[in-house]
């Protein structure tokens, strides 16, 4: 037993020496957290190696003691003892020391490289919004195409036309067959007041005029079948200022719907974008989709 102390003795203050070798210059830090890493990681070999050595010298010396319980598996019995003391203090250290963590520790009261960069952002929103609070059309539709070229174009390509028809054609409003497939599958995914456009809202030939007029820029004298969908999306197409989709052109709110809620495409699911970009740049996008040959 002696051997095997003084062995652990050895191999703790080897392991010590080897991680302060490694990562010592934490003591040389303001931040008391690093301190109080490397004292944890010292804690954390001493400790491991006193447990193996307990372990394993009652392994090797010790033999089963107490009452025996009645139940047993092929033979194999379970003695009532009880557990551990070291086990127990351990456990209940574990326990305040998360209190402690949760409470006082870091990172809730303490520099949070995360919680930086979040009041940056926050902060250079807010002085990107004040710098542009009112501007020129032309000025929205420049912002709007650098947006798009960095958070769209990935999928709908730098001449948003889709890339070769994976994902929607943005320099049209809807095609015939999105038209069609919405018709026939129904929409409940943007968030509207108006609520679920239903399934099977028009069919067979009606459907087909419906989706070739709306396609074809909404010119001339309406099909009589969409006063189905006028109903909700306005005479005109334009949603009712806001209730419903606008199926005429790119609005401020249909662009500001589907960066907040994503949108299903043959690429796969476009994810939302809520959060990261700022109102002047959804404005701005929808103005630079509203410019594009087209529309």
């Amino acid at each position: 037993m002696k051997k095997m102390v003084i062995g652990g003795i050895i191999l703790v203050v080897a392991l010590m020496v080897g991680t302060y070798f490694v990562a010592g210059d934490a003591f040389q830090s303001d931040d008391y957290i690093n301190s109080l890493t490397m004292i944890g990681a010292f804690a954390i070999i001493a400790i491991t190696v006193a447990t193996a050595l307990k372990y394993i010298n009652q392994i090797k010396n010790d033999t089963a003691t107490g009452e025996l319980a009645e139940e047993s598996w092929d033979g194999i019995g379970e003695f009532k003892n009880p557990i551990p003391s070291g086990w127990g203090i351990i456990f209940i250290g574990t326990i305040i020391w998360m209190v402690w963590y949760w409470f006082f520790g870091y990172p809730t009261t303490q520099f949070s490289q995360i919680g930086q960069y979040n009041e940056e952002v926050l902060e250079s929103n807010a002085k990107f919004e004040k710098a542009w609070k009112n501007p020129s059309d032309d000025t929205l539709v420049a912002m709007g195409e650098s947006v798009f070229l960095v958070q769209c174009a990935p999928c709908h390509g730098v001449d948003a036309e889709g890339i070769d028809g994976k994902a929607q054609d943005l320099t049209h409003r809807l095609s015939k067959a999105q038209i069609l497939y919405t018709i026939k599958n129904g929409s409940n995914h943007l968030g509207y007041t108006m609520g679920a456009m239903p399934p099977g809202m028009a069919s067979g030939e009606g459907a087909e005029k419906i989706a070739t007029w709306i396609a074809g820029g909404m010119k001339g004298e309406a099909p009589a079948e969409f006063a189905a969908c006028s109903s909700c999306h306005g005479a005109d197409g334009k949603g009712m200022n806001g209730m419903a989709a606008n199926i005429a052109e790119y609005d401020d709110t249909l662009i500001q719907k589907v960066l907040e809620h994503g949108k299903k495409g043959e690429i796969g699911t476009m994810p939302s974008f809520k959060g990261r970009l700022t109102d002047t740049q959804v404005k701005a996008l929808a103005h630079f989709l509203r410019s594009l040959k087209g529309e």
